[in-house]
């Protein structure tokens, strides 16, 4: 790889769930929880990182590649991130930086096509529909087992268009393409989380994903979660999700390994 060529991406930070359910993301709220203002969803920051990926690997990386990413210090809108790839045997390790503060790290690859683990066969994931009154989160209701799904939407030109946008994507390759962001991906994993239960501000930590198929726009995307662990870290509440992403209803596009802080410490103190 040549280093000058995808070493370095800079992009303007911006909070597209600044008027979202969560409030972590408003200005206020987020405020009172001890942050400088409202974060840039975690799923953004994934979709910054992603793009030296599409530039080292091209288009085979969103077919059969993967990636690694935790989240460590929050990007604010408006902020100047930074993203950076070194090239570490036949991965590349990856860091985002924003205002001189690590606020990502992880590791992405791309796995030989021909010995590239088929996904996990649908039927595997229960579906469950979303209740229809939202219970709120709790080890009782996220726990180990538990089916969290989001039936199926369509992700409409329109849809892909905005994210591509909003995401500050320059890479060509999805409009010339018609192909669906990751990032856009990944928000339906957050989505079956929120569209299952009740949730206070709540913050995105991680995700682990392996990709085996390209999303097309005009593609019907569902998703097919189940409850991993449900745990306390350092005062804060976490639930681990296994998660399918399901296009058109028979082809499961990536797997997602997907952390979430339901409850701030903050928030179980009264504060």
């Amino acid at each position: 790889m040549s280093m000058a060529r995808s070493l370095t991406y800079r992009v303007e930070a911006y909070n597209l769930s600044r008027a979202s359910e969560n409030k972590i993301h408003d200005d206020s709220v987020a405020r009172k929880l001890g942050f400088a203002g409202g974060l840039v969803p975690g799923v953004e920051v994934y979709a910054y990182a992603c793009h030296p990926l599409t530039q080292r690997w091209g288009r085979a990386w969103l077919e059969h590649g993967g990636i690694e990413l935790r989240f460590l210090k929050p990007v604010y809108d408006g902020r100047m991130a930074t993203v950076s790839a070194r090239e570490v045997a036949a991965d590349l390790e990856l860091e985002v930086h924003s205002e001189d503060l690590l606020c990502a790290q992880g590791r992405a690859w791309l796995s030989a096509k021909a010995s590239a683990a088929p996904p996990p066969a649908i039927d595997a994931f229960p579906f469950r529909a979303p209740p229809t009154m939202r219970p709120s989160a709790s080890p009782s209701t996220l726990s180990p087992g538990t089916a969290l799904c989001l039936p199926p939407q369509r992700l409409t030109s329109d849809m892909a268009a905005s994210y591509l946008r909003d995401a500050r994507e320059r890479d060509p390759l999805y409009a010339q393409q018609g192909l669906v962001h990751p990032g856009a991906i990944l928000r339906l994993c957050n989505g079956a989380l929120k569209e299952n239960v009740a949730l206070p501000p709540w913050i995105h930590v991680g995700s682990r994903v392996s990709n085996f198929a390209v999303v097309r726009v005009g593609d019907e995307l569902s998703v097919r979660t189940r409850v991993e662990a449900n745990y306390e870290r350092k005062g804060h509440r976490l639930v681990d999700l296994d998660a399918l992403v399901i296009a058109n209803g028979d082809t499961v596009v990536a797997r997602v390994l997907h952390t979430a802080l339901y409850q701030l410490r903050q928030m179980a103190a009264g504060t």
